[in-house]
């Protein structure tokens, strides 16, 4: 393990079994050392600990991309997985002695790679005698002693996450989850965990979990009428001068929320999406907190409490299992309790070891089982088609998913009110590279193309509302004069926007003008060859997550919902090629929109 600075002083003090100088208070004490009281000379009783923690593991146990079949890269080299996670956790508890360490996770664990697609809908856990899920196994095996809930947690209904908690051999914390007809937690608000010192006396560590209020909005399909999510700040000022008063000595949060204050979903719902930062702020009596779902790297960030003026750490490990956090806790013995005298974090990274053999013998099997299952041949295409450049050109793959969608809302409204109407559909660039190769398809190149499990739905827009959309949707682009050099590698992305936030509108024609400020960007916006009408009504096939309010497009949140669907849109996109056996990017691939700078095409 690279020993930095504050590592190396913990580590070399422990190392020195009961070296303390008298005196040198400053000096760390052993973890080890003979307990004394503070009596002529003698040190006082000192003991130290370390929280391991994990975020936004997202299903990663190999470091291994089922979409690309082959061993996970990324252009930093980051490695992904349990497997690599518990080769770290091993590591530290032979340094620091396993009953000194705790072990956590911030949520977003059995969604997002095809393992634990796999588990959730081929061979489901929740069938009578089903298997056990793979994230369960494995973080069973490594020793976990509390997760926080994620959002993504209830993206297969609250059947699959009950049997997911169900097989685990630790607690799914969530205290601001809640009944929402009693209103009382629906999960475990909190654990305490004692830590044995040599001193005779534990120390009581309470973690206490806090998941994201988004979930009504994304998830709302799953949980309405059956869970509400109040904001972290409020339900952390509940519990934890509650978990004071029941003897904590030192109190963790695990928040599955980021640490900048901001909200994706504007105003629909009054609490905060990424309140980390604010529950340090507000909420005293707190001594650290685990950070997730933003899937940023922050080792180690201080923020102050506003009352006490006490400084809380936060650290946030990079997702899929790139990183391990660990808090080093230092505490002294004072007038009868222990007191948290020093706390700091850093991360480690998964790449400098080897996988855990153990972790991936364990799931063989599964993992052989769902290579084979992303390798089935589905049907076959003429030519390549890649969404290298997709961010910045309207390219056929992306027109492939919106035919896709266009078609089922078609074929769902035919006979109904709503069946004259135009149907339009957005899509997005969730990946830059996602593929289908000439000739076999698989399932897994069909999948590549939405990594997400969104579901679809149609909602009804008018002209001025679409053009409302789009405007918004340009903000992606990076302002660039006419005439100064064009350079892909900073022209999106504008304001950190995610590619999965800009959305490409298909079924109308429009310009995107890069050279002009924000808000007034979309040029010669037209229907079948005409100006859009502001007033005619238009369907939108759009995501579950966009409907929802996911990235604070205006008017779909609230526009009228003509039809809704259960099934992911990837499933939807395989099923297709299925039943056409042949894709063909010369029958639906249209140029419908194109960056220009004052009327000239930047491509």
């Amino acid at each position: 393990m690279p020993l930095n600075r504050r590592t190396f002083l913990g580590t070399s003090a422990a190392a020195g079994a009961g070296v303390a100088i008298a005196g040198a208070s400053g000096a760390p004490a052993s973890a080890h050392g003979h307990g004394h009281g503070h009596g002529h000379g003698r040190p006082p009783k000192r003991y130290s600990f370390t929280v391991m923690g994990t975020t936004d593991l997202h299903g990663n146990v190999f470091n291994w991309d089922y979409f690309t079949d082959k061993e996970f890269d990324d252009k930093a080299h980051n490695d992904v997985g349990l497997a690599k996670i518990s080769t770290l956790v091993d590591q530290v508890r032979r340094e620091k002695g396993r009953r000194n360490t705790l072990m956590i996770d911030a949520g977003d664990t059995i969604q997002g790679t095809q393992l634990s697609y796999y588990y959730a809908k081929i061979d489901p856990i929740t069938a009578k005698r089903g298997p056990v899920h793979p994230m369960a196994q494995a973080m069973n095996a490594i020793g976990y002693d509390a997760a926080a809930l994620g959002n993504h947690e209830f993206n297969y209904g609250i059947p699959v996450l009950r049997k997911f908690e169900e097989q685990c051999d630790f607690p799914l914390l969530g205290a601001n989850a809640l009944d929402a007809k009693t209103l009382r937690p629906a999960f475990a608000p909190y654990v305490i965990k004692r830590m044995r010192t040599p001193h005779g006396r534990d120390v009581k560590v309470a973690i206490l979990g806090l998941t994201n209020p988004g979930i009504a909005i994304w998830d709302k399909a799953n949980v309405s009428g059956k869970m509400v999510f109040p904001g972290l700040e409020e339900q952390a000022a509940k519990f934890v001068p509650r978990l004071r008063s029941m003897g904590a000595d030192v109190v963790i949060v695990s928040a599955h929320s980021g640490n900048s204050g901001t909200s994706s979903y504007g105003d629909q719902i009054p609490y905060v999406e990424n309140a980390a930062g604010l529950v340090a702020e507000q909420v005293p009596g707190i001594d650290a907190i685990l950070v997730g779902h933003a899937h940023l790297e922050i080792p180690e960030y201080f923020v102050e409490n506003k009352q006490t003026g006490k400084k809380v750490v936060l650290s946030e490990p990079l997702k899929w299992g790139q990183r391990l956090t660990l808090f080093d806790f230092d505490l002294v013995w004072e007038k009868g309790r222990w007191v948290v005298e020093k706390a700091g974090s850093q991360v480690l990274n998964s790449n400098t070891v080897a996988e855990d053999p153990k972790i991936t013998r364990l799931l063989a099997d599964e993992h052989k089982k769902v290579v084979a299952y992303v390798n089935q041949v589905i049907g076959t295409s003429t030519a390549a088609m890649t969404t290298a450049e997709a961010a910045w050109k309207d390219e056929p793959i992306i027109d492939l998913i919106n035919v896709v969608q266009a078609e089922t809302v078609k074929a769902a409204l035919a006979g109904g009110a709503y069946a004259a109407l135009p149907v339009l559909s957005q899509a997005s660039c969730f990946s830059r590279t996602a593929q289908i190769p000439a000739g076999n398809v698989t399932i897994k190149d069909a999948a590549g193309l939405y990594p997400f499990e969104n579901t679809l739905e149609a909602r009804l827009l008018t002209g001025a509302q679409l053009k409302d959309y789009l405007e918004f949707s340009a903000r992606y682009y990076v302002q660039t004069p006419a005439g100064a050099p064009v350079d892909t590698a900073k022209l999106t992305n504008a304001d950190n926007t995610p590619d999965y936030n800009y959305d490409a509108v298909s079924g109308l024609t429009y310009e995107i003008d890069v050279a002009k400020p924000n808000g007034s960007r979309i040029v010669n916006l037209s229907f079948e060859g005409k100006p859009i009408d502001p007033a005619a009504e238009f369907v939108l096939a759009v995501n579950n997550y966009r409907a929802s309010g996911g990235g604070n497009f205006p008017h779909v949140a609230g526009a009228k919902q003509l039809w809704a669907n259960s099934e992911e849109i990837r499933n939807t996109i395989i099923a297709w090629v299925q039943a056409k056996g042949s894709v063909d990017g010369a029958q639906f691939a249209s140029v419908d929109w194109r960056l220009t700078r004052e009327g000239t095409p930047v491509f």
